[in-house]
């Protein structure tokens, strides 16, 4: 700690600097990789997705067919009714008890027909149910061909960049041990809200005004830098940071060597 309080402003520049430029090779070996990752992603959730409709719609189907299994054998279970009701006619000893058994004969009759049409009702259930599974295996076999290319396309670009991206992350972690833990946080929160990952920039420059100086801009924002802060950036005498994005400014690379 005692020696990263020692140093200079010029040495902290150069090491942001120093840890911008290897953090931004890491971002750039993964922008090739581009949406892959989030495709691979997205492909897999909707595998999965699907996978879920299609235990839900077996289930469906297999409770309907069960359903319909139930129903054939209440019609098998009324006619046997039918039967046995219909033969107890014939030894009935009053008409009271021929009209009480024609009464169960035509309820187990009704029972027949509801049945029956529950049983038509379910096996078009099962007809419409059919075509949406069809459908849905369709699109989750599609979905799975799409996710087999797609992680072979990411694996192939992985496999190509993975080590260098290792070793540029383990230069990265050693870097930030040479630089103090408040700069290090403040870097780290740049670079998180920054679409490009650029906490450090350098300054730029415009063409000479009459006065011979060229106007110095910020090279994250590109807004101007007043004469004053850009004469403090060039100079490395203090961290400063643009007033409008909020970066790390500093002199030009070349001034930065100098």
């Amino acid at each position: 700690m005692a020696k990263k309080a020692e140093a200079t402003v010029e040495e902290r520049l150069r090491a942001l600097y120093d840890l911008q430029l290897i953090d931004s090779r890491v971002d750039e070996i993964r922008n090739i990789r581009g949406e892959l990752p989030l495709e691979v992603r997205d492909l897999e959730d909707d595998v999965a997705g699907l996978n879920t409709r299609l235990e839900k719609l077996n289930d469906s189907l297999n409770m309907i067919d069960e359903e319909i299994k139930s129903k054939k054998n209440q019609i098998e279970e009324s006619k046997t009714l039918i039967k046995k009701y219909t033969e107890q006619q014939n030894n009935v000893r009053n008409n009271r008890e021929y009209n009480s058994l024609s009464k169960e004969i035509e309820f187990q009759e009704l029972e027949i027909k509801l049945n029956e049409k529950r049983t038509k009702e379910g096996k078009i259930k099962i007809d419409n149910k059919k075509e949406i599974l069809a459908e849905a295996t369709d699109r989750l076999n599609l979905k799975k061909a799409d996710l087999t290319t797609k992680k072979a396309e990411l694996d192939s670009i992985i496999s190509a960049t993975q080590k260098d991206e290792n070793k540029l992350l383990k230069a990265s972690k050693e870097a930030k041990k040479n630089i103090e833990e408040r700069l290090v946080l403040a870097y780290n929160r740049l670079r998180d809200n920054s679409k490009n990952g650029l906490a450090v920039v350098e300054l730029i420059y415009g063409n000479k005004r009459n006065t011979g100086h060229r106007d110095a801009s910020c090279g994250g924002c590109f807004n101007k830098i007043p004469p004053q802060r850009e004469l403090d950036i060039v100079t490395k005498k203090k961290i400063i940071i643009c007033e409008h994005c909020g970066k790390i400014l500093i002199p030009s690379q070349e001034e930065l060597e100098d």
